[in-house]
């Protein structure tokens, strides 16, 4: 069963478990999907408004109508959601805190996998600070302003401290901290679709 924090006749807010597609993959072992499983506990009409990678767990929001999924989608468009996410990465940055601004596309020759490139990738921008210091690893908080794909991931490796058990990033020692992928999607807020309430939720990280 997908834990979910919230629901009405217009969204479903739900925890997504790690390790499980957003959304149907190609070819029938990648049909079992986040998408399906809510659509299966009494939510018919879900549709999914944004993702999260496969390995990566936390909060996402779904629509259950259309003009719910126009009006949430118009948001993330405008990049009026707020987003955090807990990630543990290898190693120990010198600063405290700091922004990344490193374009991304993907890498067309090891699809999926994305890379940074100042001359086609498109703009990602990552705000992160620390929230602990482990002995060979540190915790922080991730602060997406884009959403581009893989960006976490990406600017996590670019920034010489990849996310714990990324296994499409991760080097020996990052891959030798964990079994998944040691990134959670952990606050949403948004504008309620129909009320234009103010929503915010929170799932704290369970590692």
């Amino acid at each position: 069963m997908i834990p979910v924090l919230y629901a009405d006749e217009h969204i479903v807010v739900i925890n997504k478990p790690y390790d499980l597609l957003s959304v149907p993959g190609k070819g029938p072992d990648k049909q079992d999907c986040l998408w399906f499983r809510v659509q299966q506990q009494g939510f018919p009409t879900a549709r999914i408004v944004h993702r999260l990678d496969y390995a990566t767990s936390g909060l996402m929001v779904l629509a259950l109508t259309a003009s719910a999924h126009a009006l949430i989608s118009k948001q993330f468009q405008q990049r009026e959601v707020s987003k955090r996410y807990h990630a543990i990465i290898s190693g120990t940055p010198t600063e405290d805190n700091g922004i990344i601004d490193q374009p991304l596309r993907c890498d067309w020759e090891r699809r999926p996998l994305q890379m940074v490139d100042h001359e086609q990738g498109k703009q990602a921008i990552t705000r992160w600070e620390v929230i602990e210091r482990l002995s060979n690893a540190t915790r922080v908080h991730l602060f997406p302003k884009t959403g581009r794909s893989h960006q976490l991931r990406v600017h996590m490796l670019w920034m010489g401290h990849p996310i714990a058990g990324d296994r499409f990033y991760a080097d020996e020692a990052a891959l030798s901290l964990s079994d998944r992928l040691m990134l959670h999607a952990e606050e949403l807020a948004f504008t309620h679709p129909a009320s234009s309430e103010p929503l915010h939720f929170i799932e704290l990280a369970p590692f």
